[in-house]
């Protein structure tokens, strides 16, 4: 798992890792079962502190992507049927809703909105995937 952390950077380090971890997943490069390094073996290997690992760690888990098991370190989750699980849904919504919003008062048209959500999303999952 290649993480580049940009310590420059005005995207805190901690939310750096999750969205990295994150964007691993949904490209396949990261598989579910997969166990994720300790904290402290992280940490080390990124040249952050633990506590930046621990909470990136505690933030995928709260979103339900990564299961910490005590004593045994954290997991990368099975993929949730998204329709069993409306708070998701709800929360990447909002999420969603500024980016949009930004996107509207700059003019952006909707096509190119959804243009770009849709390239996004075949850079993420490759072409094969387009539509899907």
């Amino acid at each position: 798992m290649i993480i580049h952390i940009d310590p420059n950077s005005e995207v805190p380090i901690y939310t750096q890792l999750t969205n990295q971890i994150i964007e691993g997943i949904a490209r396949g490069n990261i598989k579910p079962g997969t166990p994720l390094p300790s904290v402290r073996a992280f940490a080390a290997d990124l040249g952050v502190n633990m506590h930046t690992v621990n909470k990136s760690y505690h933030q995928l888990e709260k979103k339900g992507i990564i299961r910490i098991i005590p004593k045994s370190g954290a997991v990368i989750q099975e993929q949730q049927d998204s329709k069993q699980n409306e708070e998701t849904i709800e929360r990447l919504s909002a999420d969603l809703k500024p980016l949009i919003a930004e996107a509207l008062v700059i003019g952006l048209s909707t096509k190119q909105i959804e243009e770009m959500v849709e390239t996004i999303i075949v850079d993420l999952k490759g072409a094969e995937q387009k539509g899907t």
